[in-house]
């Protein structure tokens, strides 16, 4: 679980993300890629500590390989 306000706005960026990308077709290796680059430039930045850093990247890929992120919803 994330804790770290920087981190968690990080977390949300991402997942927002993810699902707008889904939504226009992309597919899950290119979500991957996206989060490689979002990690690598983070951790090119210093933005937020490793650890953090770590800790994102695991539950962001969590969150890319639990379906129920990516089922169409209906309002």
């Amino acid at each position: 679980m994330l804790h770290d306000p920087d981190t968690v706005r990080h977390y949300q960026t991402l997942t927002d993300t993810f699902t707008n990308l889904w939504e226009r077709g992309y597919r899950v290796d290119d979500l991957r890629m996206y989060l490689d680059g979002y990690l690598a430039a983070l951790r090119r930045s210093n933005t937020i500590d490793l650890f953090q850093i770590h800790r994102l990247e695991e539950t962001a890929t969590r969150f890319l390989h639990d379906p129920a992120n990516f089922e169409p919803s209906y309002y």
